[in-house]
């Protein structure tokens, strides 16, 4: 059995032609000076060789990167394991597909700018998506990553953004527990250092004024451990507390389980309802009432704009629907 031929490569096109290597990778990549002749007999080599130039190789010599960074700001490295993360990193690679290129996770500290330095300097970096992207990281933006960054979160004049309509879709939800006969509705909020979570805030705080109710909100970190302590704080604050709106699933499931801790009725005593519709929450016990967050559509516009280097919308908003079911 003969064995199978290895690929050619660049060396062996530029022996074949009788030229050096870099002549050979001019001719082949379009770029720079060869005489006609020398053209001719690279051209005839790649033809008789069948040789393919490697996309990855030839994106690292022009030094437009094979790898784009998923960078997640946060408090600690923790954040790199909400299972959001997960869900922006996988729809990431796929959009990935096309392209020679990979995708890897980094943390960034809050302050960020030390780390977007060294993005920058790698030339491996075909380009950037920030999530939990703030202002302060916006403006520690290095010059050399302008135009290969995409936030999804708020944006700037240089950085387009995409996001799921945070107030929308949180106000969806708040107005089903005030029409099913709510009405000491509270909310656990998310970290106060991301401006994304302060848009549900403000619309928990809208709807709750132009109704007469009151304002009752706790604290939150978008965890399940947050959710379940923040359940305790509310009925040691507002034992009347009849609904919560939780600033995404993960909190709702543990508000869920501290509620019931307390002995009391989900969504019989408090209803529940939280915001992004991740896959357990269908079939949590009981099942739970949230909005829409399409995480995967917003991850992968964020990375192809990167990846294709086009003008865009500075502001792209996907839309949030409410997802009714048992809790609430």
């Amino acid at each position: 059995m003969t064995p199978p031929q290895r690929p050619a490569t660049l060396d062996d096109v530029a022996r074949r032609a009788g030229v050096s290597r870099s002549t050979a990778s001019r001719v082949v990549a379009g770029t720079g000076f060869a005489s006609p002749a020398a053209r001719e007999r690279v051209r005839a080599a790649v033809d008789d060789l069948g040789y393919v130039p490697n996309p990855a190789a030839r994106a690292l010599v022009r030094g437009t990167g094979v790898r784009l960074v998923v960078a997640v700001s946060g408090a600690t490295p923790a954040v790199l394991d909400d299972p959001y993360v997960d869900r922006v990193v996988g729809a990431a690679a796929r959009a990935c597909a096309p392209y020679p290129a990979g995708v890897v996770l980094q943390w960034l500290p809050l302050t960020g700018s030390a780390g977007l330095e060294r993005i920058a300097q790698d030339r491996g970096v075909a380009g950037v998506v920030l999530v939990n992207t703030t202002e302060r990281l916006l403006e520690a933006i290095p010059t050399a990553l302008r135009g290969r960054v995409a936030s999804i979160g708020i944006g700037s004049r240089t950085v387009p953004a995409f996001d799921v309509d945070n107030a929308g879709g949180a106000a969806q939800a708040i107005h089903h527990l005030y029409a099913s006969g709510r009405r000491r509705i509270a909310m656990v909020s998310g970290p106060r250092w991301l401006p994304c979570a302060g848009r549900s805030v403000q619309a928990y705080r809208q709807i709750m004024r132009d109704a007469g109710l009151p304002v009752r909100l706790v604290p939150g970190d978008f965890t399940a451990e947050r959710g379940r302590a923040a359940a305790g704080e509310v009925l040691a604050r507002w034992p009347d507390t009849d609904a919560v709106f939780a600033i995404n699933d993960l909190t709702a499931l543990g508000l869920i389980a501290g509620l019931r801790g307390a002995g009391l009725r989900v969504p019989g005593d408090v209803a529940v309802a939280g915001f992004d519709d991740i896959p357990h929450a269908a079939v949590s016990t009981p099942a739970l009432t949230t909005a829409s967050h399409p995480v995967g559509r917003i991850a992968a516009a964020a990375a192809i704009a990167v990846l294709r280097r086009r003008p865009v919308p500075p502001v792209t908003t996907f839309s949030s629907a409410l997802v009714r079911r048992a809790s609430a």
